[in-house]
């Protein structure tokens, strides 16, 4: 998805790596939203980036990650909202704060725009993008639960990381699709954004009282 840059490497050689992969993602992504992501093909990619199609395949094993190319800063985010914690906020609120945070800072991970609706329409006219999105979703969950029970010095395998993490990712999820539905339906950002952080808060008394008793809480 196209969004803005992360800062750019120092090494000469990385920056034009980050380039290359970022121009192709970004042609890929106008294709997609464009065409819908099933009538595009590597090639017709490869061709309005002006790259061969094994460059296309060396930054991109797959078609669906030119879509979704910013999965991992968004798994990174979270870990370092985890780390970076106050000693006096607990994980699960580090997280809800997080949530807050994102949308003061207008981040593209929780963007209500013409821009992000195409995105979500373009994934919801495609069965490969819907399953590639549901499976981020899952791996997130894994990242999740490994950034928790290691924010409270726990074992990865922690039952209650596990279940911290599949509730707070069936939150965001929810307050996510909601939003988007708001603002598709009425154009309003203040009242998207309001909707999101409501139900993220909402959840959060949810997940507060299903791990009462656990350090996560």
């Amino acid at each position: 998805m196209s969004m803005p840059s992360p800062p750019m490497p120092s090494d000469r050689r990385a920056r034009k790596r980050l380039a290359m992969r970022e121009n192709i993602s970004n042609v890929a992504t106008r294709l997609f939203m464009e065409r819908g992501f099933d009538h595009v093909t590597v090639d017709e990619i490869a061709a309005a980036a002006d790259v061969g199609r094994m460059t296309v395949f060396n930054y991109f094993p797959r078609k669906e990650d030119m879509f979704f190319d910013r999965d991992e800063e968004g798994r990174e985010i979270v870990r370092e909202a985890l780390r970076r914690r106050d000693p006096g906020v607990a994980p699960i609120e580090a997280l809800r704060l997080l949530a807050h945070r994102l949308i003061s800072q207008e981040s593209p991970f929780v963007r209500f725009s013409a821009g992000s609706q195409g995105f979500m329409e373009t994934v919801e006219a495609s069965e490969t993008l819907k399953a590639r999105a549901r499976a981020i979703r899952d791996e997130l969950a894994q990242v999740v639960a490994q950034a928790l029970s290691q924010s409270v010095g726990r074992e990865a395998n922690d039952p209650a990381a596990h279940l911290a993490a599949g509730l707070l990712l069936a939150t965001w999820t929810v307050a996510l699709l909601q939003a988007h539905r708001s603002f598709r339906q009425g154009q309003d950002l203040a009242k998207a954004k309001a909707i999101f952080l409501a139900l993220v808060d909402q959840g959060s008394i949810g997940l507060k009282a299903a791990l009462a008793g656990t350090p996560y809480v």
